[in-house]
């Protein structure tokens, strides 16, 4: 009975009935480039679309997050008692990603159900997981690959950092977290920067706050020059025949975070990805020729230690040497050898020279279908490999 205004969702699929009952959405899928993109419902080119980038910790429970934004631009209210999931949010282990790439969602067809526009969501997987930094590191590229794709996403309203509102100090990898976005957007979206808080009891959450202040994070700010934030309860889809009271006003929490969050995007001006691709790419180009560097260093290191257990051997053998006799001495000598490259879950390339038999680029561009569209190569030149070598 819950569900019957949402009929027209013909993409549900039942998991659980109850208080709420719980369903699946199995939006249509496409693909921009190799990135995923679940589409629901149908877009209306003359409506107006807002996007926001969900940036945060794996485990601050952004996935229960991008769900209650669905599930508020389609108009569900407590008293529906139905509970719609795009994402899979029940993972029992909260270090356990539950995003290992860049996926775009986008929601049609709901305008002016709670929201006077459609919306773009773009999820990244959780930095700091199990997979370590290799895996943070390559988010900026998928990005990359999102923005400079022809239908990719070419503006952005928000930049949401999600962090649980009972940190009291920022990690490391949250530190992380901050830097990568900082040097990906630079100053172009300092102003679409906000906070969201998880896990709130609806106190203002001033440990965090305070946290962020000592870590200087650029970020939107409010008539009062205060940081723009907005909380979240983590409770959406909780069995509501009991603790009904409290539910209810974890709910109500939530449902002013997203008001306020979706009032944000409507007020702020999208900012223009453009100066944005130039930073990422610029940052590519830079990564890969430190990468470069540290391979070259490390094979000079090699080649000195071969070098100095050829002349301690010599040493050894300074007599033979005086009498003219032969003699053998065994020495590490340095080499090369090609690696096949693990494709899943971010299809890695590399741009290769078999002349200097350097890696140019590693992890290669997505899209670069010929070497001569790689970020490296500039004029029809490998601006990387110790020879400069043509791209062809």
């Amino acid at each position: 009975e819950g569900s019957s205004k949402y009929d027209n969702l013909i993409c549900k699929t039942l998991i659980s009935s109850g208080f709420p009952s719980v369903y699946k959405l199995t939006p249509k899928e496409e693909r921009i480039g190799t990135l995923k993109k679940y589409i629901l419902g149908e877009r209306n080119p003359h409506k107006t679309n807002k996007t926001v980038l969900l940036l945060g910790e794996t485990g601050t429970g952004k996935s229960t997050l991008i769900n209650a934004l669905v599930n508020y631009a389609i108009g569900v209210t407590w008293e529906d008692n139905v509970y719609f999931k795009i994402v899979d949010d029940d993972s029992k282990d909260q270090a356990v990603n539950q995003t290992d790439d860049v996926i775009v969602y986008q929601i049609f067809g709901f305008e002016d159900k709670t929201l006077p526009y459609s919306l773009t969501i773009i999820d990244t997987p959780g930095y700091g997981n199990t997979e370590g930094d290799e895996h943070d590191a390559i988010i900026p590229q998928r990005l990359f690959d999102l923005f400079c794709s022809e239908d990719g996403i070419q503006e952005i309203n928000a930049v949401g950092l999600v962090i649980r509102s009972t940190n009291c100090r920022l990690t490391d990898r949250l530190f992380y977290i901050f830097d990568s976005v900082t040097s990906l957007f630079g100053k172009d979206l300092e102003n679409n920067v906000v906070f969201l808080m998880t896990y709130s009891n609806g106190r203002r959450p001033n440990d965090a706050l305070n946290a962020l202040k000592e870590a200087k994070i650029k970020h939107a700010t409010d008539e009062k020059n205060q940081p723009v934030y907005f909380l979240f309860d983590n409770c959406w889809n909780e069995n509501r025949n009991e603790d009904v009271k409290s539910l209810k006003s974890a709910d109500e929490i939530s449902r002013h975070g997203l008001r306020g969050l979706t009032e944000f995007l409507n007020r702020t001006l999208p900012q223009n990805l453009e100066k944005t691709l130039e930073v990422i790419n610029e940052r590519i180009s830079l990564t890969a020729c430190i990468n470069s560097l540290q391979e070259k260093v490390k094979l000079l290191e090699l080649k000195l230690t071969e070098i100095q257990q050829i002349k301690e051997a010599l040493k050894q053998h300074e007599e033979d040497m005086e009498k003219n006799e032969s003699f053998k001495v065994t020495v590490d000598e340095p080499y090369k050898e090609l690696e096949p490259i693990q494709g899943w879950p971010f299809f890695r390339s590399a741009t290769y020279c078999p002349v200097c038999e350097e890696n140019c680029h590693y992890p290669g561009c997505i899209f670069a279908i010929f070497p001569s569209w790689c970020e490296v190569m500039v004029n029809g030149r490998c601006t990387v490999c110790t020879n400069k070598c043509e791209a062809s």
